[in-house]
C-alpha cells in the first residue's frame, strides 16, 4: 500500500507503467487501422470485412478480462501480466505471417486474451494501492497518458506501410509486447499481498460475478462506462469505413484525423482532473454524456448535410472526446467499494464493454445505410442507454440525500 507522504512520487512512476501496459489495447486496435484497405486488397476481400478482424479482437478482449480478473484475485497481478504478455508477443507475430483472413481473426482473438491482461491489471492495481479520489486521479492521469497511444498509433501504422508492407505493424506490435513483457518482470510490483488473496473455485467464481452484478454500486456506473464505451467501440469498428470509404480520405490524412479525435480523450481526461477537486463525481458523468450524446447526434445530422465531412469530424470528436470524463468517472464509482474483488469487478466491467464493442461491430455488418449513418446510429444508441442509466444514478443519489437529511 501507498502511504500519504510517498504517494505522489510513487504514483507518477506506477501510472505511466501501468499505462504501458494498458495502452497495449489502443495500439494493437488502432495501429493497422490505415493499412485496412491494403490488407483487403491483399486477402482480396472488402475493406468492411477486413474490419471485422476489429469485433473478433474485442471478442478476445471480453473473455480475456472475466479470466484474469479471478485469477489475479486468487494469485495475484504479477504472473497473469507474464502469461499475458507472452500471449500477446506470440500472436502479434501470428498475425504478421497469417494466410489469410481466418487466420487474422484466429490471432487477433489470441492477441487480445494476452494483451488485455494489462487493463484488468492496471485497473486492480489502483485500486490495491489508493482510496477514491486517489482513485480518480489515478485513472484520468493514466487515461491521458493512454489516451497517446490512439493519437500516435494510426500515425506510426500509416508512416510504416509508407515504407513496409502492413504485416510489419503486427512485427513492431510483437517488439512492444516484448518490452512489456521484460517490464513487467524488471519495474511492476506485487500489489496483492498473499493474506488479501481470494481462494476462489470455478463454481465460486461465477457465484464472485453473480455477486459482483448484484452489487448495485457496482452495477450501475459499470453499465453507464460500458454503454458510453461502446461508442468509442463503434466508432473504431466504422472509422476506416466512413474516412477511408465513404470519403475517400487517404491513409495518412485517415490516421491525422482518428488522431485528432483520440486527443479529445486527453483534452477531456486533463479537464476531468482539473475539476475533481471541485465538482461531485456524478456532475462530470452527465456533463460527459452530453458531450457525447450531443456528438452523436450531430454524426446522424451529418449524414443528411452536403457539408457531411466538416460536421461529421465535429460530431465523432465530441463523441469520442466526452469518455475522457465519463470513462474514469464511471470506473471510479463501479470500483469504489470492491475491495479485495477488485481484480474481478475490473474484469467484469472491462468485459462488458468489449461486448459492447463486440455487438456494435457486428450490427454494422447488418445496417444497409451509409456508413456515417450507420455510424451515428450506434453511436447514439449507446450514448442515449448509457446517458438514461447515468440520469438514473443521479436521480436515486439526490432521493437518497433528500431522505438522509430529513
Amino acid at each position: 500500500m501507498m502511504t500519504t507522504s510517498n504517494q505522489r512520487q510513487y504514483a507518477t512512476a506506477w501510472i505511466l507503467l501501468l499505462a504501458l501496459f494498458t495502452a497495449l489495447g489502443p495500439l494493437s486496435i488502432d495501429m493497422y487501422l490505415p493499412a485496412l484497405p491494403l490488407m483487403a486488397q491483399s486477402y482480396e476481400v472488402s475493406i468492411q470485412m477486413m474490419a471485422n478482424t476489429l469485433p473478433a479482437y474485442f471478442l478476445g478482449l471480453a473473455i480475456g478480462q472475466l479470466i484474469y480478473g479471478p485469477l489475479s484475485d486468487r494469485i495475484g497481478r504479477k504472473k497473469p501480466l507474464y502469461f499475458g504478455m507472452a500471449l500477446f508477443t506470440v500472436a502479434s507475430l501470428g498475425c504478421a505471417l497469417a494466410p489469410n483472413e481466418w487466420f487474422l481473426m484466429i490471432f487477433r482473438v489470441l492477441q487480445a486474451l494476452g494483451g488485455c491482461v494489462g487493463v484488468v491489471m492496471a485497473r486492480a492495481a489502483i485500486r490495491d494501492c489508493l482510496d477514491v479520489q486517489g482513485s480518480a486521479q489515478a485513472f484520468s492521469s493514466m487515461m491521458m497518458v493512454m489516451g497517446l497511444a490512439p493519437i500516435l498509433a494510426p500515425i506510426i501504422g500509416a508512416q510504416i506501410i509508407v515504407h513496409w508492407q502492413w504485416p510489419a505493424i503486427f512485427i513492431a506490435l510483437m517488439l512492444i509486447g516484448l518490452f512489456c513483457f521484460l517490464s513487467v518482470h524488471f519495474w511492476f510490483k506485487e500489489t496483492l499481498a498473499s493474506e488479501h488473496r481470494l481462494a476462489l473455485s470455478v463454481g465460486q467464481v461465477f457465484g464472485l460475478y453473480f455477486k459482483i452484478l448484484s452489487d448495485k454500486s457496482f452495477r450501475q456506473p459499470m453499465l453507464a462506462g460500458s454503454l458510453t464505451g461502446g461508442a468509442l467501440f463503434a466508432y473504431i469498428s466504422s472509422a476506416g469505413a466512413v474516412m477511408m470509404g465513404q470519403f475517400q480520405i487517404s491513409e495518412q490524412n485517415f490516421a491525422y484525423l482518428f488522431a485528432l479525435n483520440a486527443f479529445g480523450i486527453m483534452l477531456l481526461s486533463a479537464l476531468n482532473k482539473r475539476l475533481i477537486p471541485h465538482t461531485a463525481i456524478m456532475t462530470r458523468l452527465k456533463l460527459g454524456a452530453l458531450v457525447q450524446l450531443s456528438g452523436a447526434v450531430l454524426v446522424i445530422l451529418a449524414s443528411f448535410s452536403a457539408h457531411a465531412l466538416w460536421w461529421a469530424m465535429l460530431g465523432m470528436f465530441l463523441a469520442v472526446a466526452g469518455i475522457g470524463l465519463t470513462g474514469p468517472n464511471s470506473m471510479t464509482l463501479a470500483m469504489s467499494k470492491q475491495g479485495e474483488r477488485a481484480g474481478s469487478a475490473s474484469a467484469l466491467m472491462g468485459s462488458m464493454q468489449f461486448a459492447c464493442g463486440l455487438l456494435g461491430g457486428l450490427v454494422l455488418n447488418f445496417l444497409a445505410w451509409s456508413a456515417l449513418l450507420n455510424m451515428g446510429i450506434l453511436l447514439f444508441f449507446f450514448t442515449l442507454l448509457g446517458s438514461v442509466v447515468i440520469w438514473k444514478m443521479a436521480s436515486e443519489l439526490k432521493k437518497t440525500t433528500i431522505k438522509n437529511l430529513g
